[in-house]
């Protein structure tokens, strides 16, 4: 299947639509953006609740076809596009691993600690910086600690999470890493996590995906 004409649904630095951005540089798939500013609540907008009632990025348009959640929209990707590369691996028992890898992010440590998480936490219960910072943190750790020890613990890793190609789980561990730093989280204890890491932005996938180098991040 040949692309028509993709377009996503994104802010710079959300590492959900970061995830996304990655898996389309790998299958090598065109794409054009529309900016949601999620700092200036744009995504509370009539415009957009209209594509997305969650009111969330990513949401990917296809032709017709309206596709959201970021794991679907990577696994939609991988089935619609033959692309350069598959994100999942050719067997059952690969597949799971990477999917649970990559479902350890997005279910368990994600959610704990996005920008509307945060910002509940801030209107509702006043929580100082401080306090939110330290949580975010402590969850990343949580999750990190749980990666690391899975990661040490199979014959299947390489240079990436499954193997010597990247994979579904790679695409969605380095958003959270670069969160990580963002958090000022301590990854001297996850040498496995750096060492994937640096493999990742070695690839030019990885580099054009980053948040400051997407067109709505802020120029300094």
């Amino acid at each position: 299947m040949a692309a028509v004409g993709l377009k996503l649904y994104s802010y710079w630095r959300s590492s959900a639509c970061y995830r996304v951005r990655i898996a389309l540089n790998l299958k090598g798939l065109p794409y054009e953006q529309a900016h949601v500013h999620l700092a200036n609540s744009e995504q509370h907008g009539d415009e957009f609740g209209a594509v997305n009632p969650q009111q969330l990025v990513p949401v990917l348009i296809d032709g017709e076809r309206v596709i959201r959640q970021s794991q679907t929209i990577i696994e939609y990707l991988d089935e619609a596009y033959d692309g350069e590369m598959k994100l999942l691996p050719a067997t059952a028992r690969a597949r799971a691993r990477v999917r649970a890898l990559a479902q350890m992010i997005a279910c368990d440590i994600h959610p704990l600690n996005n920008l509307r998480v945060m910002q509940y936490l801030e209107r509702e219960f006043n929580a100082p910086k401080l306090e939110r910072e330290s949580w975010t943190k402590h969850w990343i750790e949580e999750g990190f600690k749980a990666i690391e020890a899975l990661l040490d613990d199979s014959l299947a890793m390489g240079l990436y999470c499954e193997g010597d190609e990247p994979s579904l789980a790679d695409v969605f561990l380095i958003p959270q890493v670069y969160n990580a730093r963002r958090a000022a989280v301590d990854l001297a204890p996850f040498p496995i996590i750096r060492r994937i890491d640096e493999n990742c932005l070695k690839l030019t996938a990885f580099e054009r995906a980053r948040p400051e180098n997407q067109p709505d991040a802020p120029k300094s």
